[in-house]
């Protein structure tokens, strides 16, 4: 199963400087988990205490994952993740 995840500028120096990358994973978490694995560190960038840390928003297909099951949204074969950070201003 592999799922393509977009990746975030400010992320691109733990991924070797790449946009998108391939992995796998049956849930968000799990698929994160291999993400550090391939790029270490890179996890810590995005979760804390269980759930996708605040300042970063997490897309599986253009579905936000805090309004699916965040790091339990289920992946399927083929799916994208993007990884965006969260912007602010006044």
């Amino acid at each position: 199963m592999q799922i393509a995840v977009t990746i975030p500028t400010i992320l691109r120096p733990l991924t070797g400087n790449q946009k998108q990358v391939t992995t796998h994973g049956r849930t968000l978490a799990e698929l994160i988990d291999n993400l550090n694995q391939h790029y270490p560190g890179i996890k810590n960038r995005l979760v804390a205490e269980g759930k996708a840390h605040s300042f970063i928003n997490i897309y599986v297909n253009d579905n936000d994952v805090r309004f699916v099951d965040n790091l339990g949204t289920t992946l399927r074969d083929g799916d994208n993740v993007t990884i965006l950070p969260a912007v602010a201003g006044g």
